[in-house]
């Protein structure tokens, strides 16, 4: 068996901590394993240092970062028998919540040492030109068109205010074009829709509270009002947790999802590209340490 574990690492994120990166080093190697730290050098490296690591047969492959280090990540390491382990590094760490990690480092390193892994499924989005695993969720139309707005620059200096920012601007000058979905093989149109594999978006808002990681299952939430009340209103539900009482909102249960139209999609809080695309999922995709 294996006691080697390779840490892949975003030192250009806002969050990155080189005191906190060799801690959790420092805590691994007294309890018998073999580090090594890789760092990424540009977007998507993560997956492509991932896709390497694997061949290392390593104990496990932690992602230390946020969201979107997870999601590169699980790009590169899906479908093998390697773990994945978290170190919550994140401004939001909602991947880590998610699963109940601890958001501290010791904790984080004390629950990755016990070693228990379990098997989850993955989502996938699948465009004309690409594709892509997501383990949290798909945003379709307008968080996914702030994502898309939010400023490099403003990102590095203010974190989450950068996308607060960007959605006050998408807001003023919302005017969504009409989207159709069908959910296994049942037909919906609307203007904003969020696609869970989790439960939890954007922290610990639960937009689609009955979604399971381990399940191959996704849940449509979609708005099928236009107007800019209705998104409010639909926004502010979510941040409640009354958006499924909503009348503008439909919240059904499916595994393979079309989206059909114009709009922009996110993927664990990244951008990803424009529709037309179809989601599904993927069992057994990643073993997890948790």
């Amino acid at each position: 068996m294996s006691f080697s574990i390779v840490i892949i690492s975003n030192p250009a994120s806002r969050s990155f901590s080189p005191a906190k990166i060799g801690r959790a080093e420092q805590l691994l190697r007294q309890r018998g394993f073999r580090t090594e730290v890789w760092f990424t050098e540009h977007h998507d490296h993560a997956r492509v240092l991932a896709d390497n690591a694997i061949r290392k047969k390593p104990y496990c492959i932690i992602a230390a970062g946020g969201d979107g280090t997870i999601n590169e990540v699980i790009n590169g390491m899906a479908m093998s028998d390697t773990p994945l382990g978290i170190l919550p590094l994140g401004t939001t760490n909602v991947f880590a919540r998610e699963i109940s990690l601890p958001l501290d480092i010791d904790g984080a390193v004390g629950r990755l040492a016990v070693g228990k892994v379990r098997d989850i499924s993955l989502g996938k989005v699948i465009t004309p030109m690409q594709e892509r695993y997501f383990c949290l969720m798909a945003g379709i139309g307008f968080d996914a068109k702030t994502v898309h707005d939010v400023s490099g620059t403003l990102k590095k200096l203010s974190g989450e205010g950068a996308y607060i920012w960007s959605g006050i601007k998408n807001v003023l000058s919302y005017a969504p074009e009409e989207l159709f979905f069908s959910a296994d093989g049942k037909l919906y149109t609307g203007y904003t829709a969020i696609i869970g594999k989790a439960r939890r978006y954007g922290g610990d808002f639960m937009a689609t509270p009955d979604a399971d990681i381990a399940e191959p299952t996704l849940r449509l939430c979609l708005l099928t009002e236009r107007s800019r009340h209705a998104l409010l209103s639909f926004a502010y539900g979510i941040f409640r947790g009354t958006h499924l009482r909503d009348a503008n909102v439909v919240y059904v249960r499916a595994s393979d999802i079309i989206a059909q139209g114009h709009a922009h999609i996110q993927l664990d809080g990244d951008y990803f590209g424009l529709t037309p695309c179809r989601l599904i999922t993927v069992r057994n995709a990643l073993r997890l340490m948790q």
